[in-house]
């Protein structure tokens, strides 16, 4: 299991290379990821994505659209098997919240972002 400043390291540093690759080494094939942001790219109001091909769709959509994306970590948050990441976000230019839960082989499994 990744410790959660490791993980959040790695996972801000995949998002500012803009490199969708290695910020989806991070998920598992089965992953649930909701956000409110979700729902004004792929159309479907619960703001879910199912699955690691259609959370590939979203993120190369979004990254697509907001080439300049930046984020800055804030700070990290340990849970049992899961972690919180609190960062800023230069689309939004808003703090945001992102709790990722991991199965037993380290992957995040479900996910859920919050925004301020």
């Amino acid at each position: 299991m990744p410790t959660g400043e490791a993980f959040a390291r790695a996972w801000i540093e995949a998002w500012n290379r803009h490199d969708l690759e290695a910020i989806l080494s991070h998920y598992a094939e089965d992953v649930v990821f909701t956000s409110p942001a979700a729902a004004k790219i792929t159309g479907d109001a619960s703001g879910r994505v199912a699955g690691k091909a259609a959370l590939a769709a979203y993120w190369g959509e979004a990254l697509r659209r907001i080439p300049d994306l930046h984020f800055t970590l804030r700070s990290v948050l340990a849970g049992v098997d899961s972690v919180a990441i609190r960062y800023h976000s230069s689309r939004t230019e808003a703090e945001v919240v992102e709790v990722v839960c991991f199965g037993a082989d380290g992957l995040v499994v479900e996910a859920f972002a919050y925004y301020e």
